[in-house]
């Protein structure tokens, strides 16, 4: 029982570490952001934050990661059909991700993301690899078939990043259309 306790306390500050980096970052810009200004946010002590992480630059590297996690589980749920509402309903998901996540936004907005993208090229690099061994395209080789995605992929951060740029002015459901559209037209013809 006492294990329970810690473990739901241990977790429950962790959240409060991540909300108030996210906060933060609504503030500041990353470089700026100090362990000072996290703990205050979260209403914590310094020795909670120390028993989460060694400084801001790990809290920085489980945020990279917890993001790519995140985006990841999210790519998995799409399996594409031909059918528009569930196309647009997934890249809604994605738009709402990004506008929730300030860690992303600032990122996609920032033409510095530096090893985070290179974390997030790695994995596509794999998550293609893992499309094109359980797919078999019908009219188009493999080489093409993964040109394709990656095309989609590209295109999709694109539009997310020209969108956070503008600081989201352009509502989601409009911005997932133009996904939607994109997809829908170009690579759904080409897998189909």
């Amino acid at each position: 029982m006492i294990n329970e306790i810690q473990d739901e306390r241990y977790h429950v500050a962790g959240e409060a570490i991540y909300d108030a980096f996210f906060l933060l970052l609504k503030e500041k810009d990353l470089d700026k952001i100090t362990v000072s200004d996290v703990i205050k946010r979260a209403g914590i002590v310094r020795s909670t934050f120390y028993n989460h992480y060694e400084n801001i630059p790990a809290l920085v590297t489980a945020v990279e990661d917890k993001t790519i996690q995140d985006i990841f589980s999210l790519m998995d749920t799409f399996h594409p059909k031909s059918d528009r509402e569930m196309c647009k309903s997934y890249f809604l998901t994605i738009c709402e991700y990004t506008m929730t996540n300030p860690f992303l936004a600032n990122l996609l907005g920032n033409p510095e993301g530096g090893p985070f993208f290179e974390k997030v090229i790695t994995m596509f690099h794999r998550y293609v690899e893992k499309v094109m061994q359980n797919t078999t395209p019908s009219y188009h080789n493999r080489e093409e078939f993964s040109y394709m995605i990656a095309c989609v992929i590209g295109s999709t951060i694109g539009v997310l990043h020209k969108w956070s740029v503008e600081n989201f002015q352009v509502p989601a459901d409009i911005i997932a259309d133009i996904l939607t559209q994109s997809f829908m037209s170009v690579m759904l013809p080409f897998i189909s």
